[in-house]
Parts: C-alpha cells; structure tokens; sequence
C-alpha cells in the first residue's frame, strides 16, 4: 500500500498540479495539507472520478486537511482530541483495510507557530502535546497508525540546507525539536530517516530568493509510524522533482510504501 502526505498550498492554485502528480505517482492514499477550502468547495469529483473516496475537514481561505483513497475510509473523525475550542482545521483520521492490515491513516498540519515565541508558539507547542496524549491513547490500544503531515518541525540540523538560518525560527528552536523527540521516544519511527541518512533531503523550498534554484530546503513533512506499521514498511521517498514542475507547491509530496 503507497500512502503519500502533500501540502498542497491550496486546492485552487494546485487544481491542475495534484491530479497531474496523483495520475502519475498512483498513490492508494494521498493524505492533503493547506487545502484552503470549505468541505462544500472542495472539488471531490475530480478525485472520485480517480476512484478516490473523498474524505475532507475544511476552513475558510486557511488550513484545512483532506483523505484520498482508493480504498473505503472507516470511521473517519476530524479535529485533534483535547481541546474542543479550537476550530482550527489541522487533523482527520480514518482507517483504511491493506490487503492484509487495517491501518489508521491520522493527516496532520501542525502549527507554524512564528514569531516565536508568542501566542502562536504557545498554541504550536500545546497543539504539540495534544498530539502526544493522542499518540499515547492510540498505543495503549495497540491501534495501528500513522500520523503524516507537514509537522512543521526541523527535527536535525542535516534537516536544513542553511541551519544557523533558522535557529530562532518556530520550526527549528529547541522547544520544538524536544517535542517532536517526545514522540519518537513513544516508540514511533520517524519513515524516512528509517531509509536514508544524511543531509541534502528536503520536502520545501520557499517561494522566496530562489531556494528551490539554490537547493536551500527544509524537510519538515514527516511519517511517524507505530511499531506495527513500522513493521510494514519498505521504503519512503520524496518526491524532490515535483517543486521543479508548473504552479508548483512550496512542499512536496512524501511517501511511504507498506506491507499492509
């Protein structure tokens, strides 16, 4: 099963691009970031008529996430457990049946959480701990799940083609990177570093001061796996040379292949 994670930077903007990549990489899920849409804007037909089943937790203009899959979705919830005030649209869940296993699929878009610090940290780092109960209560309940997504986290310095730039920044400041290890340290593991070592990969390339020309990324779109799943996985990529394409996002796709 090929599951991949995109921040699209908007439905609208990628409403040629993503199908375009979506018909060539045949992905049997693709879990979406900054879709920018309402439920009832997003253009669900052009995925159903992919044979994806559509599942969407949309907001105005920001945020937004969405499920593609080939495969029906189960038991599909939306906003991330612990804070029922916030109506920020970041998190959707569902279960979809491999060939063999169930997986819960979790798309997350965390926090950007700049300037920090700020109230736009604080709310980074409690949506953070959020994230963490969530992951704990699915261990204790031996669930397999994967929680992909742009996390917005730099976790290493081999993680960013220019670290000392972004030592103060939201992504990468000491707080940031101690609670993305608080998840590894629940026995998650982090799909790509599982595959490949070594600086130079990179999942975004700001718009600005030709980073994409430069190579100055980011890898800051991540799987993290429970030890179930990790059990079934077989290879994680990056699909580097979609930024390169027309109207491109400022991400790239991820993805993770299973032997689920």
């Amino acid at each position: 099963m090929k599951i991949a994670t995109f921040n699209i930077n908007g439905i609208k903007a990628r409403i040629d691009a993503l199908p375009a990549w979506l018909d060539e990489a045949q992905p049997d899920v693709a879990i979406l970031q900054e879709i920018k849409s309402v439920d009832e804007g997003f253009p669900s037909e052009i995925f159903e008529e992919r044979g994806f089943n559509v599942a969407t937790h949309g907001q105005k203009s920001f945020n937004g996430v969405a499920i593609l899959s080939k495969r029906p979705l189960e038991d599909v919830t939306r906003g991330l457990p612990g804070d029922d005030s916030d109506e920020q649209a970041r998190w959707i869940e569902a279960t979809v049946m491999g060939d063999t296993h169930p997986v819960r699929i979790c798309g997350l878009y965390l926090p950007n959480g700049n300037p920090a610090p700020g109230p736009k940290y604080d709310y980074k780092l409690s949506w953070m701990a959020r994230l963490l109960d969530h992951a704990q209560s699915m261990l204790a309940s031996e669930t397999p799940f994967l929680m992909a997504g742009d996390y917005n986290i730099i976790p290493q310095v081999e993680d960013a083609a220019k670290p000392d730039s972004w030592r103060e920044d939201a992504l990468f400041r000491l707080e940031s990177r101690a609670a993305f290890r608080r998840l590894l340290n629940l026995g998650l593991t982090e799909a790509f570093r599982a595959r490949t070592a070594g600086p130079g990969h990179y999942s975004f390339w700001d718009y600005q001061a030709g980073a994409w020309n430069r190579n100055n990324g980011i890898r800051i779109d991540h799987f993290l796996l429970c030890p179930q799943v990790a059990d079934m996985l077989q290879d994680c990529q990056i699909d580097k040379e979609v930024r390169g394409r027309d109207k491109p996002s400022d991400h790239v796709p991820v993805w993770v292949e299973l032997a689920a």
